[in-house]
Parts: C-alpha cells; sequence; structure tokens
C-alpha cells in the first residue's frame, strides 16, 4: 500500500469515528439506539415465531422417529433460497404495509423462513439421536412416551437444539439489514440511506454497527449453550474457547 492510499485510509477512519461521535446520531428516530432497537424488535419477532414453528415440529418427528426425510429435504431447501430473493417475493406478496412492533411483513416472512431451517434439524437430530438404551433404561422406569421426552430426551438434545437457535440468531441478525429494503428501519437504513447519498462513511458504520451486533448474539448464545451443556459433553477446547458445533450435520433421515 502506498503513502497516498494509506493516507486515504486513515482519514477516512477518521471520519468513522467522527460520525460516530457525532451526537446527533445518537438521537432521536434517526439515531443509532432507536435503529437497534428496530433491527432487535425485528430479529426478535421473527425467531419467536420460528421457535414456535419449527421446535415443535423437529421434536415432535425426532420423538416419534419418523418423517425425517421430508423435514430434512424441506428445511434444506430453505437453507438454498437466497433471503433476498425470498424478500423481494414477499414484498411482491404482501406489499410494504407493516405490522406494529414488527415492521414489514416480507421482512418479517423472510426472516422467518431464514430461521427455521436451522432449528428444525437441530432439534430433530438432537432428539433422535437420544442413546436406545437410555430410552429403554426409561420406559423400564415406566416412564410415559410424554415422560421419556421431557425428561430425558429434550435435556439430552438441549444443548444441539440450542445450538440451532444460535446459528438461527446470528443469521437473522445479519440479514434483517435486508428489511431496511422493504420500507422497514433497523441498522440497514444506515447502509441503504448512505448509499443513496454516496456517503460511503454511513454505509461503513452502518455495516460495522451490523457486525457487533451479530457478533454480540453469537457470543451472548454461545455462552447460553455452553451453560446447557453438560459438563462431559463439551468439546476439549470449549473450556477455553466456549465453542461448540453451531450446527447438527445433516444425517441421513431414518
Amino acid at each position: 500500500m502506498g503513502a497516498g492510499q494509506a493516507g486515504l485510509s486513515v482519514h477516512f477512519l477518521v471520519q468513522v469515528w467522527h460520525w460516530f461521535t457525532t451526537a446527533s446520531h445518537w438521537h432521536g428516530a434517526f439515531g443509532v439506539p432507536h435503529r437497534v432497537t428496530e433491527h432487535l424488535a425485528m430479529s426478535g419477532g421473527a425467531m419467536l415465531v420460528a421457535l414456535i414453528v419449527a421446535i415443535p415440529i423437529g421434536v415432535g418427528l425426532g420423538h416419534r422417529g419418523r418423517g425425517g426425510v421430508v423435514a430434512l429435504n424441506v428445511t434444506n431447501i430453505g437453507r438454498a433460497v437466497p433471503s433476498f430473493g425470498v424478500l423481494v417475493l414477499f414484498a411482491t406478496i404482501f406489499g410494504l404495509r407493516g405490522w406494529p412492533g414488527f415492521g414489514a411483513r416480507p421482512a418479517l416472512v423472510a426472516l422467518v423462513a431464514l430461521a427455521i431451517p436451522p432449528i428444525v434439524t437441530n432439534s430433530y437430530v438432537g432428539v433422535r439421536d437420544v442413546d436406545a438404551d437410555v430410552r429403554e433404561a426409561a420406559r423400564g422406569m415406566g416412564m410415559t412416551g410424554w415422560e421419556l421426552l421431557w425428561r430425558v430426551e429434550l435435556p439430552l438434545a438441549l444443548p444441539l437444539v440450542m445450538a440451532g437457535i444460535r446459528t438461527s440468531a446470528v443469521q437473522v441478525v445479519a440479514t434483517a439489514t435486508l428489511a431496511a429494503e422493504t420500507s422497514w428501519g433497523g441498522l440497514g437504513r444506515f447502509i441503504v440511506d448512505g448509499l443513496a447519498q454516496r456517503d460511503d462513511v454511513q454505509v461503513f458504520a452502518g455495516a460495522l454497527l451490523v457486525a457487533m451486533l451479530a457478533v454480540l448474539t453469537e457470543v451472548a448464545l454461545a455462552s447460553v449453550q455452553r451453560r446447557l451443556t453438560p459438563r462431559g459433553r463439551r468439546a476439549p477446547d470449549d473450556a477455553v474457547a466456549g465453542s461448540y458445533p453451531t450446527s447438527a450435520p445433516l444425517p441421513v433421515p431414518r
């Protein structure tokens, strides 16, 4: 990098610093706190709907040991479809009208569609792969199917279920930036408005804020996942790095 390019980079970073330290960017409906609140409202609403839909499906299929082919194929299709394509599709279907507290309809539906696949997959695999000997021991103690699910299968599957939730949440927080394309707010407004105004500093600041929020989400949920994982089932480096697989492998359904 030449001296001129280095000077331009330093000058750009100084402008970014000034953007973040400008008081007007931290107050009102166009300030960072309000945009973060909008972003979290959209992401949280999408995750709540996804949890209500995905966990019963994944856990139920895993407990019964049937329907895995359908569940995994559908979730794999959901992973393959581009989020922006889903956003544009639902924007065409629903228009740009919003729902109070959740933002534009197409963005909410697109984020829910994005969040469901990892949760269904991990819930299904986590419950299905509970050791058969453990199940037999529970039945030998007189447990009903419902008791087996709630007292044995779910506690053992919980770390993997949480891994799916963690994966979905980070994806949703990052992708919620696209909601700004459908007239919703959130941190994506800084990027969309910055591009419209040819303000590279604002675009960079918005992208940095989204990245920071995604990282904070990852760290927070990784900590929760680690606490839910029995010490004997943690990865060897977990005590140091706090790591754990973020998603289940895609098995051959039974």
